[in-house]
């Protein structure tokens, strides 16, 4: 299984502000291994950071993108879930049953459900609230998600063991096409080998270990 590090660093030290600036990321390991199993053009560049105190969790998706799609017609699932998006799932174990998925848009508005094998999917269910925060920013060429989650609800969720963390990364990109629909990419970190694209299933996850 892929193995990313999360460093750890001082309590109250980070403070997210959307911008991916603050120097204590220069401290995370910088994971650029995503890849797009599906299709034959190389993704543009993703760089994740990841870090962790005692109280909190951070992630921080910088994107190379100069032609970013969002669906504005209103803030529902099926909005965001037409968007360019950033998505961290996590599981409790390879059965998938719950694992918990979030799928961030750069506004940021937050797709946030719990699901079970088969893709069957919660749509009603949240993260509890006041432990998640999310903040983003976008430039001419890139784009920022920074993510705080509270490690009291990811232990409330079991999902960490042993100072492991089981988690998918991914990335939805979508393109215009001759036919001026929007079409998804489909970018993981680690590669499912699936026909085709599914982030829904044990072997698109990898490990994050809370050093």
């Amino acid at each position: 299984m892929k193995n990313y590090n999360v460093n750890r660093i001082e309590k109250n030290i980070l403070q997210i502000n959307g911008l991916g600036d603050n120097p204590f990321w220069n401290q995370a390991e910088v994971l650029t291994d995503f890849t797009s199993p599906w299709d034959d053009a190389v993704p543009e560049k993703i760089e994740l950071r990841a870090l962790w105190d005692t109280e909190t969790i951070f992630f921080c998706y910088t994107v190379y993108d100069a032609n970013v799609h969002i669906d504005r017609q209103d803030d529902s699932v099926d909005s965001i879930g037409e968007s360019d998006r950033v998505e961290i799932f996590f599981r409790t174990d390879a059965a998938l049953d719950p694992y918990y998925c979030l799928e961030i848009d750069p506004t940021p508005r937050i797709m946030d459900f719990k699901a079970s094998p088969k893709k069957k999917f919660d749509f009603d269910w949240n993260w509890p609230e006041n432990h998640i925060t999310v903040k983003s920013h976008t430039k001419e060429d890139y784009f920022v998600v920074e993510i705080a989650i509270s490690i009291q609800s990811l232990n409330n969720f079991n999902l960490i063991k042993d100072h492991s963390i089981e988690a998918g990364l991914y990335r939805a990109k979508y393109k215009k096409q001759a036919s001026n629909l929007f079409e998804p990419t489909w970018i993981s970190w680690v590669n499912p080998y699936t026909e085709t694209p599914n982030f829904h299933i044990a072997s698109s996850f990898g490990n994050l270990t809370l050093l």
